[in-house]
């Protein structure tokens, strides 16, 4: 089984403790075996996290039996990370594990020297603190999470759930993701970047409600919906479902539209035999030629492409991949 280690440093932000532990820990098989093996490890017995103080039952040699480490933040990022901290991470490094960072968590894989020359991001508010600080680092304050092969760095807060789903989806594939999202009341494909949440001079509070939209978009985008059509389902104008929608999700309703329409075709191409142009139409693209292209857009290969690396591979009658 897959074993996720959740490494707990003193000072570290609860919330971003508690995310991997809940996404992972939540995460089911078809089967209904658990997909991970959960674990929190700390560079001492007792740590703090703000309000509370945590006693962990691993110390840092757990990280040597990890498949994956996730480095939640801590509230003051600039405090020297624990030696024996930095060393066990960089260990692990060199055995090829898969280290994640979550909102500022980032200043602790930059400075154990694991983003140096690579491209990071974290919270908007610390982007420049961490360029500052780590200028090997090239930082990309814009968007939900970085997936740079072995080393994945998320934005703050919630952002640490877009990226553990991520997570999930390279794992296991859309359909686990899907499954796994459902569990923790997210989007699989809030792709919309941290840009509208920056606060910027002249920047206001909006009552936004687009919930209930977001919803029925979800068993509805398969059909010829235009924009018109979303519009009257939420009872708005355009321009007024167009400016909800940007305020919300960085992104206009059809943009939204197409991302779940890919991601449906995500969970078609894992499960099903069905040629790329069955599904383009089975999930509401109006020809192949244009879902080839928002597909490679969004997932960043062709559909084909996707297929082979997702889909599970036959079994032999030995029970190992064929």
């Amino acid at each position: 089984m897959h074993t996720v280690l959740v490494l707990a440093l003193p000072d570290t932000i609860a919330f971003d403790l508690a995310t991997p532990i809940e996404v992972f820990g939540r995460v089911r098989l078809p089967d209904g075996r658990a997909g991970y093996r959960v674990l929190v490890c700390g560079s001492e017995p007792t740590v703090d996290a703000g309000p509370l103080r945590l006693a962990v039952d691993h110390g840092l040699d757990a990280l040597a039996g990890a498949d994956t480490v996730i480095v939640p933040g801590r509230y003051d990022p600039a405090v020297p990370v624990p030696a024996a901290a930095l060393g066990a991470l960089r260990a692990a490094a060199a055995a090829g594990t898969r280290i994640a960072s979550i909102c500022v968590g980032a200043f602790t894989l930059a400075a154990a020297g694991l983003l140096d020359g690579r491209r990071a991001t974290t919270h908007w508010a610390a982007a420049e603190r961490l360029r500052a600080a780590f200028p090997a680092v090239r930082v990309d304050p814009e968007v939900l999470y970085v997936d740079a092969g072995q080393f994945v760095t998320s934005a703050g807060a919630t952002a640490g759930v877009d990226m553990c789903l991520h997570l999930v989806r390279r794992d296991y594939g859309a359909t686990v993701a899907a499954d796994a999202a459902r569990q923790a009341v997210a989007a699989l494909h809030r792709d919309g970047g941290q840009a509208q949440f920056i606060v910027r001079p002249g920047a206001g509070g909006t009552e936004i409600g687009l919930g209930a939209v977001l919803q029925w978009l979800e068993l509805h985008a398969c059909e010829g919906l235009t924009l018109a059509d979303v519009a009257a389902h939420a009872g708005l104008s355009v321009r007024t479902l167009n400016r909800r929608f940007h305020e919300e999700t960085g992104r206009t309703p059809m943009q939204w539209v197409t991302a779940v329409r890919v991601r449906r075709a995500q969970e078609l191409l894992e499960s099903t035999d069905h040629g790329v142009d069955r599904i383009a139409h089975l999930v509401g693209f109006a020809s192949p030629a244009h879902f080839r292209v928002q597909f490679k857009r969004i997932s960043g290969v062709a559909p084909q492409a996707y297929r082979s690396t997702f889909r599970p591979r036959p079994r032999t009658a030995t029970g190992a991949p064929a």
